[in-house]
């Protein structure tokens, strides 16, 4: 499910990264206030891969745009959703596509795929035969 907020960027999070079965992954949360209502409310999104340069062209206090698809999966009996960014953008509708050339802002005509989840079977406790992932 594809969607789109606009908001102010108040955070973001430090960089994880890691390995998995399909090789070598970066993730960063941020955090986005939305001010369409009355009440203020705030989404903690993730950037994956190269959407991370393209985050990182942004400032904390600057209103953006993105565009995200809606995950959820299972693990243990418990469902976890992620908000995943496809594309970022100033909210004036500047667009950077995140793939590190040009050095500015471009257009992007078409959907990113988001990279693959990271290999759960690394975030195995060592002192414990139950698994701990990181969230």
């Amino acid at each position: 499910m594809a969607m789109d907020v606009v908001g102010k960027l108040i955070k973001i999070l430090p960089e994880q990264s890691g390995t998995g079965k399909n090789g070598v992954w970066r993730k960063q949360d941020f955090v986005l206030e939305t001010s369409d209502d009355k009440y203020p409310k705030k989404a903690c999104l993730q950037a994956w891969g190269d959407k991370i340069d393209a985050l990182h062209r942004f400032s904390i206090g600057d209103e953006i745009k993105v565009a995200f698809n809606i995950e959820s999966r299972e693990y243990n009996e418990k469902w976890y959703n992620d908000l995943r960014i496809w594309k970022v953008e100033a909210a004036n509708g500047t667009t950077h596509s995140g793939n590190g050339e040009g050095g500015g802002y471009e257009k992007q005509s078409k959907q990113a795929t988001p990279p693959d989840f990271p290999d759960v079977s690394t975030f195995k406790s060592s002192n414990s035969d139950e698994d701990n992932l990181p969230f």
